[in-house]
């Protein structure tokens, strides 16, 4: 059962961090560049709850094949 909370947890943060992640994507249309825009999103922490949560999610179905 606690797969289920790991699972939906790790859902949350995916969702959370790709929202962030998109929207660090107007920069682009601003004038940064790609190599720029990599820079922002590996400098700012809330980008990394997009591959926690990936984490989180493969980690919990992994254990629920068991």
């Amino acid at each position: 059962m606690w797969q289920w909370m790991v699972f939906l947890t790790g859902f949350g943060l995916t969702v959370a961090g790709g929202t962030v992640t998109i929207t660090y994507l107007n920069f682009v249309p601003a004038g940064l560049t790609w190599i720029e825009f990599l820079y922002v999103v590996r400098s700012r922490p809330e980008c990394y709850l997009f591959g926690l949560g990936l984490f989180m999610i493969i980690v919990s179905l992994l254990w629920m094949k068991e």
